[in-house]
């Protein structure tokens, strides 16, 4: 599939590609090219979660979310969830269950999220942040961030879209 690189940021590039459609035709498409992430859902031995309340300068806010990251180059997603978990929150996990994947963004992006449940958290370090993060680690029960996704105060979709598939493989009960 040839493209062409209209823009670079970080390991993400604007391209548009050639693309071979099912019905025969050919057409020239604009997206973004991603590495992939992994996002974490985080669960304490008390059955807490662990949510960052982060600022965000695309949205110029704070929203609350799950720890997730970027992929690095030669990375596996599980390797990216454990070294995310550990800069994000400041805790690592003796186990990590994979959920699965989500595209958050099919129409204008080839982003793969790779979804995982930690369990067995233990303290591992304080936080280590890249230059553009501001995070709070909050503890909270499901049935607070239930609510919270309710009431429009948690939008973020990888969030909502790992807690509903943690929910539906049976990791979270309340």
């Amino acid at each position: 599939m040839s493209h062409t690189v209209l823009h670079r940021w970080k390991n993400i590039q604007l391209a548009e590609i050639d693309v071979a459609l099912p019905n025969g035709k050919s057409i020239r498409h604009t997206t973004i090219i991603h590495p992939g992430a992994a996002v974490i859902l985080p669960i304490t031995e008390d059955g807490k979660i662990l949510l960052l309340r982060q600022f965000r300068p695309s949205l110029n806010k704070w929203i609350l979310e799950l720890p997730a990251g970027t992929i690095e180059t030669n990375e596996a997603p599980i390797d990216c969830a454990m070294r995310e978990l550990i800069e994000e929150t400041g805790y690592g996990a003796k186990r990590f269950e994979p959920l699965g994947q989500c595209s958050p963004l099919a129409g204008f992006c080839d982003e793969i999220q790779h979804l995982f449940v930690a369990t067995d958290l233990y303290p591992n370090h304080s936080l280590s942040l890249d230059d553009d993060e501001i995070i709070d680690v909050i503890k909270v029960s499901l049935s607070e961030i239930e609510n919270w996704i309710r009431n429009d105060e948690i939008t973020d979709g990888k969030t909502i879209a790992c807690l509903s598939k943690a929910k539906l493989c049976g990791f979270l009960t309340e």
